[in-house]
């Protein structure tokens, strides 16, 4: 009878310190724009590799549309089943924070990327400056288009911030440098729809004989404005720059319908998503000068931590780039 009672006491400690060790995980659930599409796809890998180094249960939450309300839909689902943190990549930041804040309301920590400044995170991390990456594209296309003529100009939707942002510091570059070079209309908010972009692309090329170039900030943009091209036998005349997933622009690259761009590593954002969480929950508060794994030394700026760690990716670069598995 001893023997029985303490091997039942054995098996009921084991399983009071694996039901403890379970409830003591951090849990991170991370919202991005749209699942299925490479750029988010590479983002997962680092999310599940990161969690599964760190010892936390970090996973993705991918909608089958880039629409606001299915991520606030996701967000509401995450609340409910009491996650520690929440990551997102918002579509529509306004529309995000009452959601945000009902997040914080319940003791979640609240982590974003790609909204500088978000209200309703508690903090916010960016693999570019908005002002440097948006510069470094507008030079680009200035300079495959000689300095002239039209070029228009696609965000993800006109209420992401990061997006438009990007859009703001290109134009006023090339204003400022290129006095030739006329932007056509305002924006599109189509970029992350490869179906949308491509069309305004071709209604764009249809209506304006002189137009030159595209410069597509979200990440199915370049790719359907390289379609668009490719469609039309333009390669070469009209000139595509924006950030794309390497793997899926690959083949238009390499046609030159896809002139090129920049980049950050999607697959090192969701890493940096879970190395936060993981530190927050242990109590280490982001700080100036501390160097943390992904992004190197930070200088906050409040709750924001933005660093440069831009990739080019054009011909020469593009077979790199997808062994990465980008």
């Amino acid at each position: 009878m001893k023997k029985i009672l303490a091997a039942a006491l054995g098996i009921s400690l084991a399983l009071l310190s694996s039901t403890a060790s379970f409830a003591a995980e951090t849990k991170i659930g991370v919202v991005v724009k749209i699942g299925g599409i490479p750029w988010f796809n590479a983002m997962e890998a680092g999310i599940k590799e990161q969690s599964a180094k760190l010892g936390v249960n970090g996973f993705m939450v991918g909608p089958t549309s880039a629409d606001p309300a299915l991520q606030v839909r996701a967000i509401e689902d995450l609340i409910a089943q009491k996650v520690d943190f929440i990551g997102v990549v918002p579509n529509d930041a306004k529309v995000l924070e009452p959601v945000l804040k009902k997040a914080q309301a319940a003791g979640i920590k609240v982590i974003t990327h790609e909204s500088p400044k978000q209200a309703g995170a508690d903090w916010d991390f960016e693999l570019a400056s908005a002002k440097g990456f948006g510069e470094a594209h507008g030079k680009l296309l200035a300079e495959k288009m000689g300095g002239k003529g039209s070029y228009a100009v696609f965000v993800g939707s006109l209420t992401v911030p990061l997006h438009n942002a990007w859009a703001d510091a290109a134009i006023a570059y090339i204003k400022a440098n290129y006095p030739d070079m006329k932007l056509v209309g305002d924006r599109y908010g189509v970029a992350e729809d490869l179906d949308k972009s491509r069309s305004t692309a071709l209604d764009l090329m249809s209506a304006n004989p002189d137009l030159h170039g595209f410069l597509a900030f979200g990440s199915q943009g370049p790719i359907g404005a390289g379609r668009a091209v490719e469609e039309r036998r333009k390669d070469g005349k009209i000139f595509v720059i924006g950030p794309f997933s390497p793997g899926q622009g690959a083949k238009l690259i390499k046609s030159g319908a896809l002139t090129g761009g920049f980049m950050w590593n999607p697959k090192l954002a969701g890493e940096v998503f879970v190395t936060l969480a993981d530190r927050i929950a242990k109590g280490q508060t982001p700080k100036a000068g501390e160097t943390i794994d992904g992004l190197g030394e930070i200088k906050p700026d409040g709750n924001t931590i933005i660093v440069d760690q831009l990739l080019k990716i054009d011909k020469e670069s593009i077979d790199k780039l997808v062994s990465m598995g980008l």
